[in-house]
């Protein structure tokens, strides 16, 4: 029996601007297991939370943004629901955790007033049972002295109260899928490190799969058991949690992991960056879009896109000429698995 829960399919979405149409997302497709996280990870502008907003139905289908594709939520493509229909479903069945929850929370009602809001919006409940479940969803979340804090405004919580009141927001309807968008950024390590630890939990008890969305490299390694790169709007490497931390085959998965900081560094030198600016996605480049930035870049990654290359770990695919096997072959193994060890 298939266990995706849900399922993106070729998606291409684009932004018309004054200069020209922006190609945010070309191609890409993911999908995501019942009761597992996964991660998207990559650069600012990467098209990471694009990808997101398009599957959870925040970026209007009806502007002609989402070009082609399809998002298959427990086997229903959600691109072709009507708004009520999507409105079931969104904040539901799916729901979202925003990267800056002093941003979204709603500055003139109080925390409790936005979890409740949520409720009511999906259930035929009275308000005394919607206060009832925001409590209980309080206590599951760890958030101390719910009662007391269920009549404050958000400007009187800390940042990590904050973005545990978001996660209850997300919770409340007790959905399928979240996602959850940069969602330790804004926070010191120490409530990073809680934040992710009561996602881990909540993921278990209540039967949720996550969609984790990051540049944070660090916070994948804790979470997910799937990662997906990208860069410049299209998946360049995929494969299991441990596959692509410590066996990665695509040079933009090595400038990622390079820059991490490490605590077992005898040194305390700069961390290495990746040279260069991402491509201008309204003029995609013709080959790889990597490859001006890339230190091993061949004449064919400049004139052609590779395609996912099958590697030798099973469900890990690279999207570059150097795993090739025409390339491997041409260099030899061992010197191939010394490149892609740098």
């Amino acid at each position: 029996m298939d266990n995706r829960i849900l399922d993106v399919r070729d998606l291409y979405v684009t932004f018309d601007m004054f200069q020209g149409s922006v190609q945010a997302v070309r191609g890409v497709s993911w999908h995501l297991n019942r009761r597992e996280t996964i991660g998207i990870v990559g650069e600012s502008g990467c098209g990471k939370s694009v990808t997101i907003k398009t599957a959870i139905g925040l970026n209007p289908v009806s502007s002609g943004s989402v070009k082609s594709g399809q998002v298959f939520f427990e086997g229903r493509d959600i691109l072709t629901l009507s708004p009520q229909e999507r409105r079931r479903i969104l904040g539901n069945r799916m729901s979202m955790i925003f990267q800056d929850p002093f941003t979204f929370l709603n500055p003139t009602m109080t925390v409790g007033g936005q979890i409740m809001e949520v409720y009511l919006q999906h259930h035929r409940a009275s308000r005394a049972e919607a206060r009832r479940k925001a409590l209980d969803i309080l206590r599951i979340i760890s958030l101390p002295n719910p009662e007391e804090n269920l009549r404050r405004y958000p400007h009187q919580l800390s940042g990590g109260m904050r973005q545990r009141i978001m996660i209850a927001m997300a919770l409340i309807c007790e959905p399928s899928v979240l996602f959850a968008d940069e969602p330790t950024t804004a926070l010191d390590v120490t409530i990073q490190a809680q934040i992710v630890d009561l996602m881990n939990h909540l993921k278990d008890q209540l039967d949720t799969s996550i969609v984790l969305i990051t540049h944070d490299m660090g916070v994948v390694a804790k979470m997910v058991d799937r990662v997906y790169v990208m860069y410049a709007g299209k998946i360049v490497e995929h494969g299991d949690a441990d596959t692509i931390f410590h066996r990665p085959r695509h040079p933009y998965t090595w400038g990622l992991l390079e820059s991490v900081p490490r605590l077992d560094a005898r040194t305390q030198e700069d961390l290495p960056s990746i040279p260069g600016m991402p491509p201008d996605l309204i003029r995609p480049p013709e080959g790889c879009a990597f490859a001006p930035r890339c230190r091993f870049a061949m004449q064919i990654c400049k004139r052609m896109q590779p395609g996912d290359q099958p590697l030798e770990e099973d469900g890990h695919y690279a999207a570059c000429w150097l795993c090739h096997p025409e390339c491997i072959q041409r260099i030899g193994k061992t010197e191939w698995e010394g490149k892609t060890h740098v």
